[in-house]
């Protein structure tokens, strides 16, 4: 059990599976990755297990456990003993001693329950995370717009300007926590005020984008009252929707679908291949909307957390 020596052993470590393998070599170049994040279990020359985590470019330490995979060809218990194993001896040499590991993130597709084989995939994934103390945080929906869809329609009823500065959009992203259906937005809140999360998403997320903010949308009705926002932006992998909300007095009137609109229209006129958002499962609302302006689900992600 090591770590890859870097850049020349990509193929041996992408010889398991997996929709990621594709973005390694780019993460690397970009300081995404590193060798040392990127640990290997071999017996005999025969890739068994494998674990890797990511950071943004600028990031000083891990930030997701995004790869962990077991040969599902290997017996049952031998293989998720082995997860396990690899697991713990990554961990150890990775992340700073007492510290919270990094969340995991794993992408499945969206029917794995209902077929057999990939069930078992992703439940013997989460049992190996289970043994090294996870549990499973929330469950979202990935979603997807493409140019064969039609752009939806301007907003007949709302008024839409850029964000002014970042104070202005962080004052509107705290009034927006309030109530929130948001797993992760209502696990902060439990440890820091509703301007507190507000700042931290701010900073650690939104700021980050190397994409134009004129992109940015602040939704006011006629007379100037904000209604809420749409952030749309491009990551180091796609056009996304980065933030979508409606403020606490304005919802249940059908405003998200005036602000997933103008969002998707912004990324539209950039001619990109495509457009990508997630959401959690249980916020229906949410989901709905997106699925009325015409995204789809093509895959589902796992969240697993350490406390």
């Amino acid at each position: 059990m090591r770590p890859i020596t870097g850049r020349e052993e990509l193929d041996l470590f992408s010889q398991l599976p997996y929709v990621l393998n594709e973005e390694l070599g780019d993460d690397l170049a970009g300081g995404r990755r590193r060798p040392e994040w990127m640990w290997v279990a071999l017996r005999d020359g025969r890739l068994l297990a494998r674990a890797a985590w990511w950071s943004r470019s600028a990031g000083n330490a891990p930030l997701f456990l995004d790869i962990l995979d077991i040969d599902d060809s290997t017996s049952g218990s031998d293989r998720v003993d082995i997860g396990v194993r690899l697991l713990h001896t990554a961990m150890a040499a990775t992340l700073p001693d007492g510290s919270l590991p990094p969340e995991y993130s794993r992408f499945v597709p969206p029917d794995w329950r209902e077929n057999a084989v990939t069930r078992q995939a992703v439940e013997d994934r989460m049992t190996v995370l289970g043994e090294t103390g996870a549990r499973l945080f929330v469950e979202r929906l990935r979603l997807e717009w493409s140019p064969d869809s039609p752009v939806p329609e301007p907003s007949r009823r709302l008024v839409f300007r850029p964000v002014h500065k970042g104070g202005e959009l962080v004052a509107l992203m705290a009034s927006a926590l309030d109530g929130t259906l948001d797993a992760h937005g209502r696990d902060d809140l439990t440890r820091m005020s509703l301007h507190e999360a507000a700042v931290r998403h701010y900073e650690d997320e939104l700021a980050r984008y190397t994409s134009p903010r004129d992109w940015w949308r602040i939704a006011t009705l006629p007379h100037g009252e904000p209604v809420g926002f749409v952030i749309p932006a491009r990551n180091d992998y796609n056009a996304i929707i980065a933030y979508l909300a409606v403020l606490p007095s304005h919802r249940g009137k059908g405003y998200i679908d005036d602000l997933l609109a103008e969002g998707t229209r912004v990324l539209a006129a950039q001619h990109v291949p495509r457009i990508r958002a997630s959401t959690d499962v249980g916020n229906v609302p949410m989901a709905n909307a997106f699925q009325r302006a015409g995204y789809v689900n093509f895959e589902r992600e796992i969240n697993m957390t350490w406390s």
